[in-house]
């Protein structure tokens, strides 16, 4: 009986592996803080509760289906992977990957159709750079980049606002995003060399992708600002801005400076770290009104 038990828990842990909790987490964060921004306060219980689960399954179904597409890569790379390591089965991901996209859109729909339109977008976007796009380096960035962005225009469009707010924010994500998708390159050359992906890595090298990298976080430090200059936000923002983008600009420089792949991982999850929580703090101050 333990023994039973306890195969459920690997398989379950497993499975949430695919999903990438943190990253689909972020997700139906990011479209709730879309509709917050929308209405600069807070949402209608219903609306903030479809709206999380819309980011939360959309992005969930493209991340399970990433690892089928991703799995000879996965085993140079991450063989300890759900996949490759023989915990999850290629029809036990395929079933989730669909039930997520169900629900995710699901929940979408009922958010009307301008919102449905745009999660199935975002779906169809991502479920195309997980078999081809992937491979097309910079194209395949923009792709994914665009992705994120929308979580925050499906939270403005489900309430019916999307405004200068929104759209700086969903500027941030992309911007972010796209840095961190070129880095993240940087970081997996060996798998991509297996698959012949052009990434900008590969293709121009370690360096030149680092420090492309690292214009394009400089450009969303450029643009926390926006919200400022334009009078959407006072100065609880402000020194919120400021702390993250000091914390930011040192990973960044750490980032440049990497020596190995690991520290560069780990300055990676250090910029997610802060950009997570500049948008939990956004999400605080238009709540409460600072």
């Amino acid at each position: 009986m333990r023994g039973r038990w306890s195969h459920i828990l690997a398989k379950l842990h497993a499975l949430l592996d695919l999903v990438r909790i943190d990253l689909v987490f972020g997700a139906g964060i990011f479209v709730v803080l879309g509709e917050i921004l929308g209405l600069a306060g807070l949402p209608p219980m219903r609306e903030a509760l479809l709206g999380f689960l819309t980011g939360f399954f959309v992005s969930g179904s493209a991340n399970i289906s990433n690892d089928y597409f991703d799995l000879e890569v996965d085993r140079v790379n991450q063989p300890g992977r759900p996949l490759p390591s023989g915990q999850v089965t290629a029809r036990e991901l395929w079933t989730l990957s669909i039930l997520f996209a169900a629900i995710g859109l699901a929940a979408a729909a009922l958010l009307g159709t301008s919102v449905l339109a745009l999660a199935a977008l975002a779906w169809l976007a991502a479920f195309l750079y997980n078999a081809r796009l992937k491979e097309m380096g910079l194209l395949g960035n923009l792709t994914v980049a665009s992705c994120v962005a929308m979580t925050a225009i499906m939270g403005g469009a489900a309430v019916g606002s999307i405004n200068g707010m929104v759209l700086t924010f969903a500027a941030l994500a992309f911007l972010f995003d796209l840095g961190e998708e070129i880095a993240s390159d940087a970081m997996d050359a060996r798998g991509d060399e297996m698959r012949s992906a052009k990434s900008i890595a590969s293709s121009m090298g370690r360096g030149y992708a680092l420090r492309l990298s690292a214009g394009i976080f400089a450009a969303f430090i450029m643009a926390t600002f926006i919200p400022i200059l334009m009078g959407w936000q006072g100065g609880a923002y402000l020194l919120l801005a400021l702390a993250a983008d000091i914390c930011m600009a040192y990973f960044i420089i750490r980032l440049i400076q990497s020596s190995s792949i690991e520290e560069g991982r780990a300055q990676i999850r250090r910029l997610y770290l802060t950009w997570g929580l500049l948008a939990l703090a956004l999400i605080l101050i238009n709540l409460i009104k600072l």
